[in-house]
């Protein structure tokens, strides 16, 4: 099975709402929208304000950081609720941290966010990472596998939306969040 299929699918020829941290020149945008059909809404958004030229319509690109929280609610509130956010932008820790805090409450339930080169969290000079690094887009994924199992610790509990995080799927390089309101787990014995 391939990533997209398991992944993606439901959302082909549907009026899916995509937000694409990180454009460079274009090209994914168009894929999605190739991918997804013509229902689709697709953003995306980056730091080139060239980018904004690449943007086949009816595709959109909006120029900003994606660590600057005003850019990306004002994004969210132009494009309406989520259902995948895919952050392939500066691969920089603090900046996927601050991406995830800002977008993830505009995930719809159900939806999806998606970080991309999770091995990026490894590069101690060109992306602030290191093995076990604090601060790192994967070192937040693993606190996140935690805090989402905050149930059955008695340890404190860092990630906001926890209770929102229906599973968490890695691939190599790469995590799927799925958002899902999760209800606090009873204990039931029967027989």
């Amino acid at each position: 099975m391939t990533f997209t299929k398991d992944i993606f699918e439901s959302y082909r020829n549907t009026p899916v709402r995509m937000l694409e941290i990180g454009v460079y020149k274009g090209g994914s945008l168009d894929m999605w929208r190739e991918y997804f059909g013509e229902d689709a809404t697709i953003f995306g958004i980056d730091i080139d304000a060239e980018c904004a030229a690449y943007a086949t319509p009816p595709n959109q690109v909006r120029i900003g950081s994606q660590d600057d929280p005003h850019f990306l609610r004002s994004v969210t509130e132009e494009i309406g609720p989520l259902d995948i956010v895919l952050d392939d932008g500066s691969h920089i820790g603090r900046h996927q941290r601050a991406s995830f805090d800002t977008l993830f409450p505009a995930v719809k339930e159900g939806g999806l966010y998606v970080i991309e080169d999770l091995h990026t969290s490894y590069w101690p000079v060109s992306h602030e990472g290191g093995y076990r690094r604090k601060g790192t887009a994967i070192e937040h994924v693993k606190t996140m596998i935690d805090d989402m199992h905050g149930w059955y610790h008695r340890k404190a509990i860092t990630t906001p939306a926890k209770d929102q995080i229906g599973a968490i799927h890695i691939y190599d390089s790469m995590v799927v969040l799925e958002k899902r309101t999760i209800k606090r787990p009873t204990h039931t014995i029967a027989g």
